[in-house]
This record gives C-alpha cells, sequence and structure tokens, in this order.
C-alpha cells in the first residue's frame, strides 16, 4: 500500500504571522500538526518546539516502531502508542522550560496531532496521538470520519450537553469558541489521547488546524482528498479556507493510502468493514461514534468455525460474547433447538456481567465467522473509556429490559393460555 502525501500552510486572512508548524517524515511515515498559541511570536516558538521535539523522541525509538508488524506482532500495539505519548510529554516539558526561562513567552502553548503509520508494506496500522483542538479526519468508502476529539471549551459544553453545535455563534460563550482546554506546555505536563486503528486500502487522511477545518464540509471532503494530484489538495483546501474567510492560520497535511481499487479486493478490508458494519447495527453499540466503534472492533476477536462446531456447550464458564459475522448458529438446551441465529445477531452477551455458567450449548450449523468480545477486554475499555462505557452500558440496560419484557409477556402468554385450556376443559365436563 503505496503512501502519498503534500501539505500547505498559510497565515490566513486576518492574522499578522503563522503560529502553525507541521512536519512529514517520509522515513518514519510521520505525520504532525501543531497550532501555536501565546502572542508575541510565542505560538510559533511553542508549535516549532514541539514538533522538532516529538519528531526527535519517536526517531530515537525507531527500531521498536520498525520491527512492529499487524500479523506477527513482536511489539505489541499500545507499546507504539506509549511511544508516541512520551514524544508529546517530551515535547510540552521542552516548551514549559523554555516558557520559564523566557518572561515573554510565560504560558504559551500548542497543540500536537500526530499520525503515525506503521506495519508491513501490505497490513499497515495507524497510530494517533493528540492534544488540543486540531484534527484528524478520515475519509474511507466515501464517508468522513473524525478520529480526535477537540479539546475545546465549546466541545465540552457540547459533550455535557449544555449547548449544541447549532447554538455555537449565538452563545454567551461564543468569545471563549477558540478556548482549549488541553494544551502542549501551557504545563509541564498533559493529558494525551492515544487510538490505534486498521489502515486500509483507499483510506485518506487530513491532519489540519482549526483555522482550515472550520471551512470543511465533510460531506464534501472524501471527494476532494480523492480528487487529483495530492501535491495539489493541501492548496486548495487552504484557498477553499481563505475564499470563506481565513480567520485563522491554515495548515492541511493530507495523505492517500494504496487506492480504492485494490481496496475492493482485499481481504482484510472486506473483515475490517464487515466487522465494523456489525457492531454498527447492534443496539449495544448503536450509540458509538464510528472512533468508538473501532475501539471496540480493536478487542473483537474474528473465530472462523466449522460445520457442526461446537462454540461452547451449556454448563461451561461463560466469559465472551459471540457476534455472527456469517454463516448461522444453534442455540439448544439438551436436544432441544432454541434459536438459529444468522449474521449480525449475537448471543453470550450475558458473559460480560456475569459470571455464570452457559445455558445453552452454541453449534455452528455450517461454516461460520465469528466475532468474539472476552469480558476481560470488555471491563478493560471500560475502564479506559468512561465515555464509550456509559453509552453501551446504557444500550446494554436497554437490550436486557427489551428482554425482561418479551420473557414477560411470553409468561403471561403461556399463563393465559393454560387458563384458557383449563376453563376449555371444564366446559367440556359440564356439557357432557
Amino acid at each position: 500500500m503505496e503512501l502519498t502525501f503534500a501539505a500547505a500552510t498559510d497565515i490566513g486572512r486576518q492574522r499578522t504571522h503563522n503560529e502553525d508548524n507541521f512536519l512529514i517524515d517520509k522515513k518514519l511515515r510521520l505525520f504532525l500538526v501543531a497550532d501555536g498559541m501565546g502572542g508575541h511570536a510565542a505560538g510559533e516558538v511553542a508549535s516549532s518546539i514541539a514538533v522538532h521535539e516529538i519528531r526527535d523522541t519517536i526517531n530515537n525509538n525507531r527500531d521498536l516502531i520498525d520491527r512492529y508488524r499487524v500479523d506477527h506482532p513482536s511489539v505489541q500495539a499500545y507499546e507504539i502508542l506509549q511511544v508516541l505519548e512520551h514524544a508529546i510529554q517530551a515535547a510540552c516539558a521542552a516548551v514549559h522550560a523554555r516558557a520559564q526561562v523566557e518572561q515573554d513567552k510565560r504560558g504559551m502553548g500548542t497543540t500536537a496531532t500526530v499520525l503515525l503509520i506503521a506495519g508491513g508494506s501490505d497490513q499497515l496500522r495507524g497510530f494517533i496521538a493528540h492534544v488540543g483542538d486540531s484534527r484528524v479526519y478520515l475519509a474511507r468508502q466515501n464517508q468522513c470520519h473524525v478520529l480526535t476529539e477537540d479539546h475545546s471549551l465549546m466541545n465540552e459544553l457540547v459533550r455535557r450537553g449544555k449547548l449544541n453545535r447549532e447554538q455555537i455563534e449565538s452563545s454567551p460563550y461564543k468569545q471563549y469558541k477558540n478556548a482549549v482546554t488541553r494544551a502542549v506546555g501551557v504545563y509541564s505536563s498533559v493529558e494525551v489521547d492515544t487510538f490505534d486503528f486498521d489502515i486500509l486500502p483507499g483510506d485518506r487522511f487530513l491532519l489540519c488546524s482549526d483555522g482550515m477545518y472550520a471551512y470543511v464540509d465533510e460531506a464534501e471532503l472524501p471527494k476532494q482528498l480523492a480528487n487529483g494530484e495530492v501535491k495539489d489538495v493541501p492548496r486548495a483546501l487552504v484557498d477553499m479556507a481563505n475564499t470563506g474567510g481565513g480567520h485563522d492560520n491554515i495548515t492541511a497535511v493530507v495523505i492517500r493510502v494504496g487506492d480504492t481499487a485494490s481496496a475492493e479486493l482485499a481481504p482484510r478490508s472486506t473483515e475490517v468493514s464487515q466487522k465494523l458494519d456489525v457492531l454498527k447495527a447492534m443496539q449495544m453499540f448503536r450509540y458509538l461514534s464510528y472512533k468508538e466503534l473501532v475501539r471496540v472492533s480493536n478487542i473483537a476477536e474474528v473465530i472462523e468455525c466449522k460445520a457442526d462446531q461446537v462454540v461452547f456447550s451449556a454448563g461451561q464458564p461463560g466469559d465472551a460474547m459471540y457476534v455472527v459475522l456469517s454463516g448461522k448458529v444453534r442455540l439448544s438446551k439438551a436436544e432441544t433447538a432454541v434459536a438459529e441465529l444468522g449474521t449480525g445477531m449475537h448471543f453470550g452477551e450475558m458473559s460480560l456481567v456475569d459470571r455464570s455458567v452457559r445455558s445453552l450449548t452454541a453449534t455452528a450449523l455450517e461454516p461460520t465467522t465469528l466475532v468474539a468480545i472476552t469480558r476481560k477486554e470488555f471491563y478493560e475499555i471500560i475502564k479506559r473509556e468512561p465515555a464509550l462505557a456509559t453509552k453501551m452500558l446504557w444500550s446494554f440496560v436497554q437490550v436486557l429490559g427489551q428482554r425482561l419484557r418479551k420473557t414477560t409477556n411470553d409468561l403471561s402468554d403461556a399463563l393465559h393460555g393454560d387458563r384458557h385450556g383449563q376453563v376449555s376443559e371444564a366446559e367440556n365436563l359440564f356439557q357432557d
């Protein structure tokens, strides 16, 4: 999967100097955008220190990154994420130290949004580390997804339900629209968001500062990132932002991965897409964003079953939920069939919250592909991602509530049927 990329930065229409910085390291396959803040050119200093400090720290761990392979992981994904987090923390300490020495730069800081692509040429994985309100966009299969969370006052108010995005321009908080809640260098350390995901042939990425994405139309972005020569795309996006008003510095880094034709033929692309589609269709994950779905997909293991293969038996301890990716599964009690499940249907979900044994036996009726999520991995993601956990557990309660109501109704119908049968029998006896 060949990588092609290009970048452009511009002062915009309303600023006197450019505090944005970007970096592309072809050998490391490292891409970075930093939007400085602080005034008196301090923002430019902060973003410059950050991009070079991050690049140097990652380069010092190049051997570890080179050894990473998706198919034979002698190095685990979390180790790469730790390298990126350490790089941003090193940049944070360096920017903060410089500000303490130079009085006119006190309080300076910068955003830092990093994308590292690692793995073999046929299987790539993306690693993101992020602080601030710059962004990473992914265009995949003609859809646009934001892979970062804005660390801004406005986004925090939206996230907490204090206002919606349509109310921002008319809200009393409008004057704080550009205020960030996290930045590199304001303090000696900072909380860093990290994220890893599968990269597929045909993927397109945009890393950009807020002066760029303020003018992005997400519905049009996949087409804009795919059309023409890659070297011309960032400048076209910058021109678009300037035409829209250019209220801030503008930076755009564009990356293309392979081509869409190879994506349609790649088995891994099909598997990844199917897994995401099946999870998204489940009520348990219905409220998750694309990024959150990817996080769940990361802990989901694909299992291939032969026809008549037993997935689990009644009486065995349960430690995983299963989703049918393709094929059919029969659930039975003793020799009695209880249900047949097809693509997109799930079973064993009580094992995620309950350590009791299986009440049914699950058997593949034909060659079947399952997605398994273990209780251990489920608990880990709940501990790491409070917002995601809240959405999943709320959906889980709704699923259990629906099943409880159905069971209650079934019992009521059965009881009513028994009584009706007894009355009919009594009437017959009376008539006789």
